[in-house]
């Protein structure tokens, strides 16, 4: 069953109908957003939401209680700052009016999804695994924080300041070519006022992430650090508005897997073009750091565009959004293939030389530095 929010009888049975056309007998119900005991109680199979002051509650609702239901968003074309919230607890984001053949494809996708995270050998390996990395505390403590319109620069400095060792990092991160710009920054609040919380969290993010070993794995992580931030800076070039946040931190997060023992990175050995496949006995790091960031219980579009960043064409997509940008700002970062099918297929190709001059020109900018 599938259950919409603000949808009306008519809206219904002309989804049926188009569902119909795809051999799917899918039901559809209209239900108000604000009545959340009733949706609950359906145990919907898909719920799609409208942005409405009660959908991120309820979304978070569904989440925790209705675990396995697809939790869809719905926006108008150009909306996306009131989306902000209800982002964390959507699986895909899809724009009014409703269409058939994307609904199908959205569902399709985060079931692909739960699927590819759900082969056993990954889980095997994972299980091996003595003391996996823990989740960023400081990093989910300052986005509890900034939920908070009212929450002040003082706050974040001061919250922050409570753990020494992880400020020292962030502040090697604030002085360093990519963020500095000549200017040195010697403490916490300086930081806050100078980069913004948008950029604090991200370095917060890097220092929690690659600053925390879950054994030796051999991987620099100086290095795996400053590709990853550079990674992350592009992604959300390519985006507009909160979905830009998502790709930051899909980007800053696509290569966590290689912090895994016993996780392989196939690119050095893979044939086929630059996707790095489940290979016998030993998983890839796409699909690794996927099932970590989901034991993490980070946001699933993030989780989707670490999976599938050398297939973004898994998504089933007609659209260019986290994984997308997750894709092409790490293949540009690191020199190899973009699917270039891919964004013919979602209509971005004519933007891919104009990607590439950004890519060059924050390489020379570091360089330079």
């Amino acid at each position: 069953m599938i259950v919409i929010s603000g949808g009306d009888v008519a809206q219904a049975k002309e989804l049926e109908t188009s569902l119909r056309e795809f051999g799917l007998d899918w039901k559809i119900e209209c239900v108000p957003v604000t009545d959340a005991d009733r949706i609950q109680s359906l145990s919907p199979d898909v719920f799609v939401a409208e942005v409405h002051p009660h959908s991120p509650a309820l979304l978070t609702r569904l989440r925790t209680d209705c675990p396995d239901t697809v939790r869809l968003l719905l926006l108008e074309s150009g909306q996306c700052a009131d989306a902000l919230s209800a982002l964390d607890s959507a699986h895909r984001v899809l724009t009014r009016p409703l269409d058939a053949g994307e609904l199908v494809d959205a569902v399709e996708s985060v079931t692909d999804l739960r699927s590819l995270l759900d082969n056993e050998e990954l889980k095997l390996t994972i299980g091996r695994i003595d003391s996996l990395p823990p989740a960023p505390r400081m990093y989910i403590e300052l986005v509890r924080l900034m939920r908070n319109p009212d929450v002040s620069m003082a706050e974040i400095a001061y919250v922050l300041s409570q753990d020494p060792a992880l400020a020292a990092k962030v502040l090697r991160l604030c002085n360093s070519a990519m963020f500095s710009a000549g200017r040195e920054i010697t403490d916490i609040r300086s930081a806050v006022t100078r980069l913004g919380l948008g950029t604090l969290r991200q370095l917060v993010l890097a220092s929690e992430t690659f600053g925390q070993a879950a054994g030796e794995t051999g991987i620099d992580r100086e290095s795996m650090q400053t590709r990853a931030l550079a990674i992350s800076r592009l992604a959300g070039k390519l985006l507009a508005g909160p979905s830009a946040d998502l790709a930051v931190t899909a980007g800053l997060l696509a290569e966590v897997g290689l912090l895994l023992p016993g996780i392989v990175d196939h690119l050095a050995t893979d044939t086929d073009e630059t996707s790095p496949e489940i290979a016998p006995g030993s998983p890839g790091y796409a699909e690794a750091g996927a099932y970590l960031l989901g034991l993490w219980g980070l946001p699933t579009p993030i989780v989707e565009a670490v999976a599938h960043q050398f297939r973004p064409r898994r998504m089933r997509s007609t659209g260019f959004w986290v994984t997308g940008a997750v894709h092409v700002a790490s293949a540009l970062v690191k020199g190899i293939p973009v699917d270039e099918s891919y964004l013919h297929s979602v209509g971005m190709l004519d933007k891919l030389p104009q990607w590439r001059a950004m890519a060059e020109q924050m390489d020379q900018g570091l360089k330079a530095a």
